[in-house]
């Protein structure tokens, strides 16, 4: 039986409970997205800080200990959180300009949601879903604009690299975002209001939650209010807490700065505390804002206004609130788990998620969307690749006996298969790039040995030893920081074969080759440039600042 089969199988057990009155309303369903937020973040996660109201939520429903994201950079990342299945499956015309049909994919920064809108606001907008979009987008494909024809071929105004805040720069802030919008509604939105196409962008970049908050919340009130009985779905993503740390304090102070440019007048939503009350709250209690707790205890805010909302208009107990983003921090760009992959994964729903559960199951960014087709009785086109998994069977607290034994990651040239006990993370470079490595000169080996193929953010990773090695092995249980690398050692060999095997099968259900695993295409095996890593992992690596060690 195919995974397809599966899913369509578990979507008609869930209708059969919905008749039977188990679920007797589909629920609303927001999508929080934050950005680069570490599980230290939040108090329920043992966290030193201020976050009551994620905590009120972890308390209310399920908290995740072992929720992971597929990829550990934005795009790859979100894609997967929009359509439910890996980054190397997407067709879009940027990500196969890069990767044609039959060579190994190199899922990055270079995709975008397909035009065939199968996502979860194209399916579930014909479920009789409202859909709705805020915030961070990030997966469009033309987020790497440069040239001043590329704006004018997408229909947007040129924002200068070096441009100085004005009237006419916040005019054409505004003009884009509109765009924006639209953008989202050909990707089969209903409703989008108060876009970020990316990243933020100078000289307009200071972070606002409560512009996003704002939009949010009207989009929920106006979704109850029209009288149409619609259930709606919200995929809400802040730009928070994208670092350093300091720029959430320095953006505490710049009210009126938006992804439309300068506002009017300052935003203050409703239901969400006033940015000096969360400073004087944070002062109470001898948390410095210069260290983070000002972004981390902004997201919470924000997280109270939707809940007071929800409570407000009597929604509370018919709305499944998702609380997740897109990777880690420090190590996002890697394939490890703390501060990377594994990330904080937190879900309510009153009276249909039992309180007070702190899971341990295996669960990721992927199954959102499958949970969502689950609850809403939505019909999957036959054509559509669904990975993911509908975490509904977890709600009561238990773990189902067919429930996953391993998640997989992907990143550039990396993969990785995680189970309980295990990690294994592999590095295949392509035939092209191996040229590339043996030609490169020894400063710019940590660039291009990277998964990411990318120094800075690319290169995070290399904190850990263990970071350029084709191979590597990990005993995830005993050694959750992922320092002692167990490729060669006898007494893991069995699982190494069994992590090896879990790899090749999941990597061939994409369609691509990859290294040994699925050969074909320009996929090639390891131990051709080991001679170029054993001086990468002699380097010191700061950023995009090498040290060679001669």
């Amino acid at each position: 039986m195919s995974h397809i089969q599966v899913q369509r199988i578990a979507c008609s057990i869930l209708a059969l409970l919905v008749s039977q009155g188990l679920f007797a309303e589909r629920p609303n369903i927001i999508v929080f997205l934050t950005d680069d937020q570490d599980k230290e973040s939040i108090g329920a996660y043992g966290g030193n800080v201020w976050t009551p109201n994620l905590d009120r939520m972890a308390r209310e429903g399920i908290l995740f200990h072992n929720g992971f994201v597929t990829s550990t950079v934005c795009t790859p990342s979100r894609y997967s959180f929009l359509t439910g299945r890996y980054a190397s499956r997407s067709t879009s015309e940027p990500f196969l300009h890069e990767n044609p049909d039959g060579h190994q994919a190199f899922p990055a920064f270079n995709m975008g949601l397909e035009p065939d809108n199968r996502n979860v606001a194209g399916v579930l907008s014909k479920a009789g879903y409202r859909t709705g979009f805020v915030g961070k987008y990030h997966a469009s494909g033309i987020e790497s604009l440069r040239m001043k024809s590329d704006y004018k071929a997408w229909g947007l105004k040129y924002i200068p690299r070096d441009a100085k805040r004005s009237p006419e720069l916040s005019e054409a802030f505004r003009y884009n975002e509109i765009q924006y919008r639209k953008l989202l509604a050909s990707r089969g939105f209903h409703w989008a209001k108060n876009i970020y196409l990316g990243n933020m962008e100078k000289p307009y970049s200071e972070h606002n939650l409560e512009w996003t908050i704002d939009a949010g919340l009207e989009f929920i009130e106006d979704s109850v209010k029209s009288g149409s009985g619609q259930p709606f779905y919200l995929h809400l993503c802040t730009t928070l807490v994208h670092g350093p740390d300091r720029s959430w304090s320095r953006s505490i102070g710049q009210p009126l700065v938006s992804g439309s440019g300068l506002e009017k007048e300052a935003i203050q939503p409703e239901g969400m505390l006033t940015r000096k009350a969360i400073l004087d709250e944070l002062s109470k209690r001898g948390l410095d804002p210069d260290k983070g707790h000002a972004g981390y205890s902004w997201i919470d805010a924000g997280v109270g206004a939707i809940l007071a909302k929800l409570e407000k208009l009597g929604i509370d107990d018919n709305t499944l609130l998702v609380l997740t983003t897109d990777h880690g921090s420090r190590q996002k760009g890697s394939l490890f788990d703390v501060d990377g992959a594994s990330v904080p994964f937190i879900m309510r729903w009153p009276g249909k998620i039992a309180a007070g559960i702190e899971s341990q199951d295996l669960v990721q960014s992927i199954d959102i969307v499958a949970t969502a087709f689950d609850l809403g009785n939505a019909s999957i086109p036959a054509e559509y690749e669904l990975d993911g998994k509908s975490l509904a069977p977890l709600f009561g607290g238990q773990t189902p006996e067919n429930w996953r034994n391993h998640v997989y990651l992907e990143l550039g040239f990396g993969r990785a298969i995680r189970t309980h006990e295990y990690k294994y993370i592999s590095i295949r470079y392509p035939e092209e790039h191996l040229s590339v490595i043996r030609k490169s000169k020894p400063e710019n080996l940590p660039k291009v040995m990277a998964p990411l193929n990318r120094a800075g953010i690319g290169t995070r990773g290399s904190a850990n030893p263990n970071f350029y090695y084709e191979d590597a092995l990990f005993r995830i249980d005993r050694d959750g920081n992922e320092r002692r690398n167990l490729i060669d050692d006898p007494e893991s060999r069995s699982a190494l074969q069994q992590l090896r095997s879990m790899m090749a099968q999941t990597v061939q259900t994409t369609g691509r080759p990859y290294g040994e695993f699925v050969s074909g295409g320009n996929a090639t095996s390891p131990g051709q440039v080991e001679a170029q890593q054993k001086l990468v992992r002699k380097m010191k690596i700061q950023g995009k600042k090498v040290t060679l060690p001669y």
